[in-house]
């Protein structure tokens, strides 16, 4: 068997013992996750998983072609490293926003992109706002790394379809590594991913969407579909907030999951529910893939309406919430 084959197994077995290793002493004064006015958790935790997640894909792109992954790699770790720091001693929200600037307009301008105008524009948003809102949305028990686990795991799924084993291999050494970070951190979690995991996670899943857009492996809504758990909560919140007119960049607890767990739900519950709702999405992105485009965008505007209707219903839980608490 070619050895390539080996590389998610490498992922998940380094990212696993890493993130072990990571809950010792030292780390775990340096890097402390404590609770503030958007968390859900009460007490201190570590966040360095993040650390194991991306030595597990170090590892695992060293068995692969280094050449055909190595800008998507390279501009990951600038990003983790400029999160460790911001993990370690807070960045201005303006500095992050820089620097995940800098890292989109340097993937358009390696991939020659940069011609493309509309398009260039289009895919720098996408992965600064992605980059973003996957921060936005590792903030409970098991969110983030089970959103890996899944979206690159479809990302993989897709490649492999597509006849690029080289892009597939990587999303499934991505999918691996966060399942073996996610041993420590599905509920109650040991540890938290931190920046340096959700940054460079974030920036993958966007960038690695326009990469399989941009070689023909799917159409433009795949990354949208097979990400839509964090996506849609995270747009629409910040949507919401902005049309009240509250400060978005602000910490809060608005997102539909942290609503789940301030109505009652245990962070368990909430990661199972999600789970079962991330697996919907992936598994309609991946059959709308082999349909034609009429049956695709039916069965995509089923899913849409299934998150307007899980949206529904959680606002008119809180609003009766509300209407008690008055």
């Amino acid at each position: 068997m070619n050895m390539e084959l080996f590389a998610p197994i490498l992922a998940f077995l380094v990212a696993a013992l890493a993130c072990r290793t990571l809950t010792l002493p030292i780390p775990r004064r340096w890097f402390l996750d404590k609770p503030n006015d958007r968390s859900l958790h009460v007490k201190p935790v570590p966040r360095t998983g993040g650390m194991g997640i991306l030595l597990g894909v170090v590892v695992a792109t060293c068995v692969l072609d280094f050449r055909v992954i190595s800008v998507l790699l390279a501009l990951s770790l600038m990003l983790a490293i400029v999160s460790l720091f911001d993990d370690w001693k807070g960045l201005s929200a303006g500095s992050r926003l820089m620097v995940h600037l800098f890292g989109a307009l340097a993937l358009t301008v390696l991939k020659g992109w940069a011609a493309l105008t509309f398009a260039s524009a289009l895919i720098v948003i996408s992965i600064v706002w992605m980059i973003n809102l996957y921060n936005f949305m590792d903030g409970a028990d098991g969110l983030a790394g089970g959103m890996g686990v899944f979206g690159f795991g479809a990302y993989a799924t897709a490649a492999w379809y597509g006849g690029d084993i080289q892009l597939a291999l990587l999303c499934a050494s991505i999918s691996a590594a966060a399942a073996g970070f996610l041993l420590f951190n599905f509920p109650p979690a040991k540890m938290f991913m931190g920046d340096v995991g959700s940054v460079p996670l974030g920036f993958l899943a966007a960038s690695i969407g326009a990469v399989g857009w941009k070689a023909g492996l799917w159409p433009f809504w795949f990354p949208f579909i097979v990400f839509a758990p964090f996506i849609v909560d995270a747009s629409v919140t910040l949507g919401k907030r902005a049309l009240r007119g509250e400060r978005i960049w602000q910490a809060h607890r608005s997102h539909y999951y942290q609503r789940q767990v301030l109505l009652g739900w245990t962070h368990r519950q909430l990661a199972l529910a999600e789970y079962v709702l991330m697996g919907m999405s992936v598994a309609t992105g991946l059959i709308a893939l082999r349909l034609d485009v009429g049956d695709a965008y039916l069965i995509l505007a089923g899913l849409a309406l299934l998150y307007v209707g899980l949206m529904i219903a959680i606002d008119r839980r809180w609003a009766r919430r509300e209407m008690v608490n008055a």
